[in-house]
């Protein structure tokens, strides 16, 4: 009897003397992602009109990235490169769906490229990956990457509401649908109006639903994706009366923002970020889940029934323009254990190295297909301030309020844009004129040209679309 005692107390001693491996729970992983913010819409980022107390307190626990771009400046290509990691002129999806399906005849100088109007099934989502490795994958809100057959349930996500062909609701107020363009179709958001009632604003109905999966996530025990896609603050600019009459009395007469209706939108989003993050923390999750706040493009700077609806002060321009305004966006990422809190980075960004960044942070197998973004890793644990990527690539073939067809590129300090229409090129040292006021392409031929050709080589090497001259035109 003792000499077995004695075994097992040895026994014991070897196994404590062997390293237990611990292997944390998944971390869960919430998109914020905001349909139209500008890259100054919100107080954190300079902001002197719209309050958002709330995104504010996000930025503080996160890293705020000060020079983020989207990968398009317009909705459905920088949705895309989220979902897959691509630069939109690789994917060949270029424009929002709609647009890419219309073959309305023109008179204007050049036929746009061509762009696909769906995200085709052969692409492997962000989604498709979490969902491979276990995590409960769910859409709320907009999604814009195609008709039925390419809604979010055919590219990874278990739960959609909210999600289809549609860019915008006809209305944020309840029933939020109605008769619209294209062909007059009903335009809907599915999976809202069943809890709804007629006093609802959608942007409270979208994060209702989304609370209402978290909470159920929560409980099912499964690490869990959630791609909370905020219609607002996209057209139609309709905010809450209330706030609306609160921010009237706000706006100054030499403020660069003079929306109220848009600043109570802001107000509305901040609101609802607010109970997301409130959520995750009664449900103890905030220490579980990384959080990323982004936008799809730059700020609307045209006018809605009447009203200019926002600006993109102090940068150039907005929502489908190659110039600051239209692509720069915030970004703010909190991700447990990884970021510290009130840090800060202002190496340029896109929007396409979020997937490889999930990937990598999460510790999945990385596949090798191509993918144009890369991992911030480095930046998000403070290893290095700079990524090992000497170049940016936008490439919009289409026509905008804000612009003609256009590429561009972002090398260093130096910003390049090429306009099609008239094969011009336009030079920005953004380090000295971040407000892209003077274009030294004339001072600088040499510079601009030698861009341009590295700019050129990396559309043809990607089989970009391009604009071409239109025969109609002629006649």
């Amino acid at each position: 009897m003792v000499r077995f005692a004695g075994r097992v107390f040895w026994f014991v001693v070897l196994l404590l003397a062997v390293p237990m491996v611990v292997t944390a729970a998944p971390l869960n992983v919430v998109y914020i992602i905001v349909d139209d913010l500008g890259a100054h819409d919100l107080a954190c980022y300079g902001n002197t009109l719209h309050q958002t107390p709330h995104i504010d307190r996000l930025a503080q626990e996160s890293m705020k990235f000060t020079q983020a771009y989207a990968a398009s400046p317009v909705c459905s290509p920088t949705r895309a490169s989220l979902m897959t990691g691509k630069n939109p002129a690789r994917l060949k999806m270029t424009v929002w769906h709609e647009q890419a399906k219309s073959h309305r005849k023109t008179k204007r100088p050049l036929i746009e490229g061509k762009s696909l109007p769906n995200l085709t099934h052969a692409e492997t989502t962000i989604a498709e990956r979490l969902h491979q490795a276990g995590y409960q994958t769910l859409h709320v809100g907009k999604w814009h990457l195609g008709e039925a057959g390419f809604y979010p349930e055919s590219h990874g996500f278990e739960v959609n509401i909210g999600g289809t062909m549609w860019g915008a609701p006809q209305t944020f107020f309840y029933p939020f649908a109605g008769d619209r363009h294209y062909g007059h179709e009903f335009r809907y958001v599915p999976g809202v109006l069943e809890r709804s009632n007629q006093d609802d604003y959608l942007t409270d109905r979208l994060t209702d639903e989304a609370i209402r999966l978290l909470q159920s996530s929560a409980e099912g025990g499964r690490p869990f994706y959630l791609n909370m896609a905020f219609h607002t603050v996209h057209t139609p600019i309709e905010g809450k009366p209330d706030v609306v009459k609160a921010y009237e009395k706000k706006i100054q007469p030499d403020s660069p923002w003079q929306n109220a209706e848009y600043a109570a939108m802001v107000a509305s989003l901040d609101e609802n970020v607010g109970r997301i993050l409130k959520t995750l923390e009664e449900l103890k999750l905030a220490d579980k889940t990384a959080v990323i706040l982004m936008s799809d493009n730059g700020g609307f700077i045209n006018k809605y029934e009447g009203k200019t609806v926002t600006s993109n002060h102090p940068l150039r321009s907005g929502k489908g323009s190659l110039y600051e305004g239209g692509i720069r966006i915030p970004l703010l990422v909190r991700w447990p254990g990884v970021t510290t809190a009130g840090s800060v980075s202002a190496e340029p960004v896109v929007t396409s190295d979020l997937y490889p960044t999930l990937i990598d942070l999460l510790e999945l197998e990385a596949y090798k297909e191509q993918r144009d973004g890369v991992s911030l890793k480095p930046l998000l644990t403070g290893a290095t301030q700079k990524l090992k990527r000497d170049r940016l690539h936008f490439h919009y073939p289409h026509y905008y309020p804000t612009t003609t067809p256009a590429s561009a590129m972002r090398a260093g300090n130096w910003k390049l844009i090429h306009y099609y229409e008239d094969d011009r090129n336009e030079l920005y040292d953004l380090s000295r004129d971040p407000s892209e006021t003077t274009d030294l392409s004339a001072q600088k031929p040499e510079q601009a040209q030698q861009l341009w050709k590295q700019l050129h080589a990396w559309l043809k090497e990607v089989d970009a679309s391009f604009p071409q001259v239109n025969p109609e035109r002629r006649k």
